[in-house]
Parts: C-alpha cells; sequence; structure tokens
C-alpha cells in the first residue's frame, strides 16, 4: 500500500516532535557574581537548592519533557561538575543521554555556542538552557509552535519562554531581584521586537526608534515579564555565533544584535507560560524566592517530598514541614512552617527553627534561633547563637553565642568566635578578598581571568594547612581568625562598588523597612517611556488600543497566591517573635505593593493567615478549635481591622472565610456561623457587612447559600435588633 503525500498539517508535525530526538544545551556554569564568595570554590550549578544541587532540578526536567541528549558545558570548576555527573544517576539513563563538553578557554556563552558549533553535535532544533535553572513547564506546545514558525518563514531562529512577573513598584525589580525587565512584543505574531534588561539613567525612561514604531502596526510594551532563560533555538543560532565573534552574552549582544539587524533579517518570538513555572538563579534573592516556591509546591513534581535524582525524599508534615527520615530532634525544639531539615541533622533542646533549610549531617545546639536561613551540609551550630535571613556553607562552625545578621553568608568551613556578631550583608570566606575587579557586563562564565586566578581553594580547615593545591596557608590566612572573633577563622569582604544599595537588593534578607520608606518617598509617580525624538507616548505603555493585553485571570490567581503565602509567613513569624504591628502593617504594605494589591486583599490574605494559626493549634474537639479562633482574633483584630475601612472589605472577609470553609480547611463548615458571630461580637464584622452579606446571598443560585442556610438564625436575631433600635 502506498501512502499519500500530503495529509493533516497538524498531524504532520506532532508526529516530527515524536520523531525527531530533541536535544539540549546546558550551560553549567554560568557567570554570576551576587554569589561570591560561595562559588569560589565550588560550582553554581552544584550548590544546594533544598538540599539538591541547582543542576539536578534542570536535568531532571529536561528529562520529564522529553529531552533525549543533553550537552552539558563545562567551563570553570569543569572537573567537579564532570566527577559530579559521572558518580551520579544520570550517566547510564535510558532514553536521556548526558554527556559533557570541557573547555578551558572559553569566557562567555558565546565561546561555548561557538565551541559547540565546531564539534557538529547538534543535529536539529534545540533547548538551550543554564544549569541554574528550575522548570516544570511541559515543551511540546513552545516547540510544536517554533517548528510551525520555522516552517512558514527560515528566519525565526528563536523563540524564549517568558512569564506574568510583576515587578515592584517600589524597588523596580522583580521578586527574583533582577532589573525591570522592558520589552516590546507584536501582539498577533508575538514575535520580540524591543528587549532591554537594565532602563536608562533616567529613572524608568527607555527609548524606542521610530523606525519600530512605523514599521509595525501595534506593539504591546511591558515591564511586567519574566525571562525564564529557556530558549528553543534552530541550528542557526550556533551558526550566527561562529559568524559574529563579538557575540558573547545571550541577552545583551546576541537577542539584541538580532532585533537591531536589518540585514539578515533573523527574529526572535516569545512564547509565555501561564501555570507552569520557570525560573533561573542568579543572585541571592532568586535562591531564597525559588527555594520557598520549591517548599511550597509551586515546583510540583519537583518538590522535597517527591523522589527524583539527587535527592532524598522527605516526609511532608503540617504546616509545610519537611522532615527526613533520621532526625534527631529534641521533644523541646519548636520545627515553624516551610522548613525543611535534612537526613543526619540532630537539633537540641528549647531550639527554634522557621522558614529554613537545614542540611544534612549539621549539629545543632541548644537554645538556637534561626529564621530564613539556608544551612547546607556539615554545620556545627553550637549553643545559643543566633541566625536570621542567612546562608551559612558547608562545614562551618558558629561557636556559642554567635550571631548572624540579616543578608551574611559564610563561605566554606569558616570558623565564627564565640559570641562574634557578623554584621548584615557580611560576606565571610577562607579566601581573601580579590584585588582584580570582575568584567561583570562581558563575561557570561567564571574562569581563570575573572579576578581569582591565583587564589588557592581551601579544601580543609586552617588547622590541616593545606590546601588542594598542597600549598601551604600563608601568614596572613592564619591570623584571620581576628576579622571574626576569638577562636574564628575567615576573612570579612568589603561590600561591593554598589555597598549596602546593591547588597539589600539581592539579599536572602527582606528589604529593610526604612529602605522601603525612603524608595517610597522618592519614587516617581509613573513610568515616561519616549522615542528617539524625545515624544513621550502614554503611560499605560500601550501603542494601540486594540493591543492591550490584559492579564489572564490565572496570572491574577498565582499572583495573590504568592501574595498570600508571604503574608502568611510574616504572620507566622510575628507571632512567634511577639513582633509589634506597626512594623506588621509596614511588612504587609510592602508585600501589597510588591504585587500591586489592595487593601482587600491585605485583609483577605491575613484573615486567612490568623484562620489557619487557629486550625494549626492543637485542638480535639470543634469546641476546642473555635477557642482558638476567639485567642487569634482577640489578640491580633486590631491587625485585621486596620484593614476593614468599609463594609466591602468586611464583606470580602466573610466571603473568604467562606472560600477556606469550602476548599482548604473544612472542618470550619460546621463551624461557620459560630465563628461570625465571634467575630461580630470581637466588632471585626460590623452588622451591616453581615447583613449586605446575606442580602447579596439570596440572589444567589442556591447551591451558594449553603452558609447563608447556616446562619438564617443568626441573621433574623440582627435584623429584629436593627428593628428594635430602629
Amino acid at each position: 500500500m502506498v501512502a499519500k503525500k500530503g495529509g493533516n498539517r497538524g498531524e504532520d508535525a506532532e508526529d516530527e516532535l515524536k520523531r525527531e530526538p530533541l536535544q539540549a544545551i546546558l550551560l553549567a556554569d554560568s557567570f554570576a557574581t551576587k554569589f561570591r564568595p560561595i562559588t569560589l570554590e565550588r560550582p553554581k550549578v552544584l550548590l544546594p537548592l533544598v538540599n539538591v544541587p541547582m543542576i539536578d532540578y534542570t536535568l531532571a526536567w529536561l528529562e520529564s519533557a522529553g529531552v533525549e541528549e543533553v550537552f552539558v558545558f563545562c567551563c570553570a570548576h569543569s572537573k567537579q561538575v564532570i566527577d559530579y555527573l559521572k558518580n551520579s544517576k544520570w550517566f547510564g539513563q535510558p532514553n536521556f543521554a548526558v554527556s559533557t563538553i570541557e573547555s578551558h578557554d572559553s569566557i562567555s556563552a558565546g565561546d561555548a555556542l561557538r565551541l559547540i558549533y565546531e564539534r557538529h553535535v547538534i543535529n536539529g532544533d534545540f533547548i538551550l538552557v543554564t544549569g541554574d535553572t528550575v522548570s516544570n513547564m511541559p515543551l511540546i506546545q513552545a516547540l510544536k509552535e517554533h517548528k510551525e514558525r520555522r516552517r512558514k518563514d527560515n528566519n525565526a531562529v528563536m523563540t524564549i519562554v517568558i512569564k506574568q512577573s510583576k515587578p515592584s513598584s517600589i524597588t523596580n525589580q522583580s521578586r527574583l531581584g533582577t532589573e525591570e525587565l522592558f520589552m516590546a512584543i507584536d501582539p498577533g505574531t508575538k514575535q520580540l521586537l524591543y528587549y532591554e534588561d537594565k532602563a536608562d539613567d533616567r529613572k524608568g525612561t527607555i527609548s524606542l526608534d521610530k523606525g519600530l514604531l512605523m514599521d509595525n502596526a501595534s506593539i504591546s510594551l511591558h515591564n511586567d515579564k519574566q525571562d525564564c532563560y529557556i530558549d528553543i533555538c534552530s541550528p542557526e543560532v550556533l551558526s550566527l555565533f561562529t559568524d559574529n565573534f563579538d557575540y558573547q552574552h545571550l541577552r545583551r549582544h546576541f537577542v539584541k544584535g538580532l532585533l537591531v539587524d536589518d540585514i539578515m533579517g533573523y527574529k526572535i518570538f516569545t512564547h509565555e507560560i501561564h501555570a507552569s513555572y520557570a525560573a533561573r538563579i542568579d543572585n541571592y534573592r532568586s535562591y531564597d524566592t525559588i527555594s520557598k516556591d520549591i517548599i511550597q509546591r509551586w515546583t510540583y513534581p519537583l518538590v522535597p517530598d517527591v523522589q527524583f535524582f539527587g535527592n532524598c525524599a522527605s516526609k511532608l508534615e503540617r504546616r509545610g514541614m519537611y522532615r527526613a527520615s533520621e532526625v534527631g530532634l529534641s521533644r523541646s525544639a519548636q520545627i515553624g512552617p516551610f522548613t525543611v531539615i535534612g537526613n543526619g541533622t540532630s537539633i537540641g533542646s528549647n531550639t527554634e527553627i522557621s522558614d529554613s533549610v537545614v542540611g544534612e549531617d549539621c549539629v545543632i545546639g541548644s537554645n538556637v534561633s534561626i529564621e530564613g536561613c539556608y544551612i547546607w551540609n556539615n554545620v556545627t551550630i553550637e549553643n545559643g547563637c543566633k541566625l536570621r535571613h542567612a546562608i551559612v556553607c558547608d562545614g562551618v562552625i558558629m561557636k556559642s553565642g554567635a550571631v548572624l545578621e540579616p543578608g551574611a553568608v559564610l563561605s566554606f568551613k569558616v570558623v565564627v568566635g564565640q559570641q562574634f556578631i557578623v554584621p548584615a550583608y557580611s560576606k565571610v570566606s577562607l579566601l581573601q578578598q580579590p584585588v582584580i575587579k570582575d568584567s561583570d557586563e562581558e563575561l557570561e562564565y567564571d574562569d581563570n581571568s575573572s579576578g581569582i586566578i591565583g587564589i588557592p581553594s581551601i579544601s580543609s580547615t586552617p588547622e590541616k594547612l593545606n590546601d588542594q593545591f598542597g600549598t601551604k596557608l600563608s601568614d596572613s590566612q592564619r591570623r584571620a581568625g581576628s576579622e571574626v572573633g576569638d577562636g574564628g577563622v575567615g576573612f570579612i569582604w568589603s561590600l561591593g562598588e554598589g555597598g549596602h544599595e546593591e547588597e539589600w537588593r539581592h539579599s536572602v534578607a527582606p528589604i529593610p523597612a526604612d529602605k522601603l520608606i525612603e524608595i517610597i518617598r522618592t519614587a516617581t509617580d509613573e513610568l515616561e517611556i519616549s522615542n528617539q525624538d524625545g515624544n513621550f507616548l502614554p503611560p499605560s505603555g500601550e501603542l494601540e488600543p486594540d493591543s492591550v493585553d490584559n492579564d489572564s485571570d490565572e496570572d491574577a490567581r498565582d499572583d495573590y497566591s504568592y501574595f498570600e503565602k508571604e503574608v502568611e509567613a510574616t504572620f507566622l513569624r510575628a507571632v512567634h517573635e511577639n513582633v509589634k504591628e506597626d512594623h506588621i502593617i509596614l511588612e504587609v504594605n510592602a508585600l501589597r505593593l510588591s504585587y500591586n494589591l489592595t487593601s482587600t486583599d491585605c485583609a483577605s490574605a491575613l484573615f486567612y493567615s490568623m484562620m489557619k494559626l487557629a486550625s494549626d493549634t492543637p485542638h480535639d474537639t470543634p469546641g476546642e478549635l473555635v477557642k482558638n479562633v476567639a485567642t487569634v482574633i482577640t489578640k491580633w483584630k486590631q491587625l485585621l481591622k486596620d484593614y476593614l475601612s468599609s463594609i466591602d472589605e468586611e464583606i470580602e472577609v466573610i466571603l473568604k472565610f467562606e472560600e477556606l470553609c469550602l476548599e482548604s480547611t473544612k472542618e470550619y463548615t460546621p463551624l461557620f456561623v459560630q465563628v461570625l458571630h465571634l467575630l461580630y461580637d470581637q466588632d471585626v464584622i460590623q452588622e451591616k457587612a453581615i447583613l449586605d452579606w446575606a442580602s447579596e446571598k439570596e440572589e444567589a443560585e442556591e447551591s451558594d447559600k449553603l452558609f447563608l442556610k447556616q446562619a438564617e438564625k443568626f441573621i433574623q436575631w440582627l435584623n429584629e435588633a436593627s428593628e428594635e433600635e430602629d
């Protein structure tokens, strides 16, 4: 039988996707100066992310997305990366081939891709990604769109993945700590027309070539998109790097170069994801943000309690706490919400840990307080230490009474002396700070020319004296203890050129309240966008009324979910530490501005947090649960009332309670009326709000009147009381 030519074009596209082996290039050691000094001694991609090396998340995603062959390009620290992969389970997997390409001469992404082109290992379209990327997105739709465009236009050489990520209106940066990204996209074809990841010196101002405006019927301007650094590329991308040796950086050189090249006519398109997750770690704040996303399960199935390559599955317990099977935990120790405890770790009496990740084989003493920290493996923290929003690398020893202030980073095997206070945003390493500056704007990979040449990497504590190169420590290195207290060992690095202004933007610590206040006072009221002739476009950023790109409902729900979880974490920290209400309000307001939400959203999120706290507090009967609610509301009602300035906002709280009863905390369902009555008695919800809510519910469908029917007698009592007053 002879097969007919032609056929359904869509089916052909899917058949081709299935038939053609999918390849990927993984750039293993991307250049990220924000991770120094911890990257001095270890490739960033091998640093633990919720107790799993970053590269394992990237490889696990590529395998799950249908990639069959991955070429891992290694430059700086190449031996460590290659040794890790050889000793892992990634080598020898059926239908998923992982091989390495090593180079000691490449100092940029451009050099890496030129070398790969010379090896002739890429046979067709491929995925380009860095080894610090976490994602769960399916690739099939993005690949299909890319290939369909390629059939119609051979110049469509790249598709970049983007995602909604509302930047902070206060700090002009994304939740990942990156600069505000400006993009111009054709709303019809999704072609990328303009890309700028750093605005002009004039605050919030960008310039557009008037030719761009003349050549395109409509343009959508965005400053609310996140570049996921996941690219679908045609083979021409590799040859373009070979033909243009000035292309070094993927975005600043290659993407921008193609966008302004009128001769060759190559085009870049975008693929926006909504329900899926994708993000890249390139500073401490993104490390912190993505870690929290993993713990809060936005990256499912790449979460701590699901087994995948490189991780030791932990058990998920109440309030988002994960604990490995072999953990020594004192009965009086308190482990708070959104915390991960690794295997072989022991925790002493009266120690409190919350919103933190603790690695494997750590020894944590008694009366230790840890909040918002990342404690890696084999760390010893002696009695009475306090750590807040800090990173502690492998092998560190903190002697009794030592304190880590927010934003501090302790590099490998540092020893902090007794009672010593490590200042906020300090970085402490066994290595002295290099004198030579890095060319951060040009390079994309750590290498021997990156400003750390000639500085040995310490593989042991000073007591053993020998480093991995067999060189003895200098006298100055032996005397390093004077910088970190009595019995301590380590050098405190001075701040970079940006000083504290740069550090707080990229730290794991929350942005300081005084800094937020300062920014709010100096913030401009609107964003102005001009073309090169100096004419100003509308602040909305839309050039055509018909090209308005509205946010999807799904994106809005995602934003609110993130906001709600952060408000809950803020509230729980306040509960455990007796934080003043004024400080909570300041933090919640900062979150509200960051997510561009309303006072009503704050009230709903705080009410949800209070009800969750009551349900998570031990209770055996419904009556005890109501008592828990009464205790929480009595103590925190004024905080909630600060966000209830109108009857409409009070009604929203009642609707939020309905949602909570039906979805997340169903044990409240039979207690709806009792809790509503409690809110009324405590003057949190006024009589008018309850009656207006009941009136609105009368118009609803029968299926939506469950709680109205439960509250009939209470509503009747309120109506009668109201009539008597009249």
